[in-house]
């Protein structure tokens, strides 16, 4: 059992000599990055090879344990392609058909000719709604459907991608929902985190709120107000960034109802085994400890690129979408988007959370990766905490560089 000192306290847990430097990574974190408390994970060829926890459930507060968790925000989001791609699998879903065939009442005001896959890839043209959203709007899963469904989309369905930040809780959800008849939350526990004894909730059990280490709001810093997701939202409050970031009926990632709630691209709860736990079968061919989840087919699609772009609609700088994964994206040398990469290789796929969160599997390496922290960093994607120990685990494996925009 490691116990490593830090200026946050204690690192505890298990690492595979092999990943020493995940080890290092992690404790430096702490010492040198800014971490307060944070778990990190790792599975190779399905066992754990790293599972640590460290620092302090708040600010000066109580030690973080092994058992502690918290929001993961869009790290939520591969949870729910999870499901979409385990309903296509047993045939239950087609992800090249009309949403119309599952969701009618979407198919109105341009909407018609949406497919299912235009859903996952955050093309299906809702990041946001125009019209105020009531108070406490996310926690109501049957008001943000019908929301979703009448509005009008902000350019049509297939043409461009732009990250559906918040809104993919309800288009993917719906597809989840319709196509199995059993809400996505429900379905995660039952089919996947359950059988794959993960700790992750999509909408967390009351008795679990002991459990909860509160999110920390990054620390403010100038450069945020010229980075080009403020400088969208400002240009345009109506535009597809601005809807995304301020109408959110007032929703409180902290709060008790946000956690209870079924929000399948943000209010994920979950640590470092968590979600590493969760992408393990993932990165061993579909199945683990005997269990198939997926087959090759459906593996192969969901890291599989399906759309990229030079400039996200939503979150303006370029982004690579599988069908409800991210891929590797590299925008380090961009100007003003500080934070706003994933470095990984190119088999890879996973999801980031805000803040730095994260959670991916790498077929190829058959490792699955899970990182969760309570201190919000900068930018869209990954902080240099996150990122020091992706590199640290593929640096491990023996991978020589990412200078190319992925570890290779």
């Amino acid at each position: 059992m490691i116990e490593k000192k830090t200026s946050r306290g204690t690192v505890n847990g298990t690492c595979d000599t092999k990943f020493n430097g995940v080890l290092d990574a992690f404790v430096e974190n702490f010492d040198k990055r800014g971490e307060i408390g944070a778990a990190v994970a790792i599975t190779l060829d399905g066992k754990t090879v790293v599972d640590l926890w460290g620092g302090q459930k708040s600010d000066g507060g109580p030690a973080w344990e092994r058992d502690t968790i918290c929001i993961v925000y869009s790290c939520t989001k591969g949870a729910s392609a999870f499901c979409a791609h385990m309903a296509a699998d047993r045939g239950l879903l087609d992800l090249d058909a009309k949403v119309s065939k599952y969701w009618p009442a979407f198919a109105t005001n341009g909407k018609e000719d949406a497919l299912v896959s235009m859903m996952m890839d955050h093309s299906v043209g809702v990041p946001g709604l125009r019209e105020e959203l009531k108070p406490g709007a996310y926690y109501d899963y049957p008001y943000m459907v019908e929301r979703l469904a009448a509005e009008t989309p902000f350019w049509k369905p297939g043409t461009r991608n732009g990250y559906h930040g918040v809104t993919s809780a309800w288009t993917v959800g719906e597809m989840v929902h319709r196509s199995t008849r059993t809400r996505m939350g429900k379905y995660l526990a039952q089919e996947i985190t359950g059988p794959l004894g993960a700790e992750f909730w999509m909408g967390l059990p009351e008795e679990h709120e002991s459990k909860v280490a509160l999110i920390i709001a990054a620390p403010m810093d100038a450069s945020m107000a010229t980075s080009r997701i403020a400088l969208a939202m400002a240009a345009d409050p109506m535009g597809p960034t601005g809807r995304f970031l301020l109408n959110g009926g007032g929703f409180n990632a902290n709060a008790r109802e946000a956690r209870a709630a079924e929000i399948g691209s943000a209010t994920g709860v979950s640590n470092g085994r968590g979600l590493a736990t969760l992408y393990a079968p993932l990165a061993n061919g579909g199945s683990l400890n005997g269990k198939r989840y997926v087959g090759t087919d459906t593996l192969t699609r969901m890291g599989t690129v399906s759309v990229a772009t030079h400039e996200d609609a939503t979150l303006m700088i370029p982004t690579r979408f599988s069908l409800g994964f991210m891929k590797s994206m590299d925008n380090r040398k961009l100007e003003n988007a500080a934070n706003c990469s994933a470095i990984l290789s190119e088999a890879a796929f996973g999801h980031v959370g805000a803040g730095g969160s994260i959670g991916f599997a790498d077929p190829p390496a058959r490792m699955s990766f899970g990182y969760a922290m309570n201190q919000m960093g900068q930018g869209i994607m990954l902080n240099d905490r996150g990122q020091s120990l992706v590199d640290a685990a593929y640096q491990s494996l023996g991978y020589k560089s990412d200078k190319g925009g992925v570890w290779a």
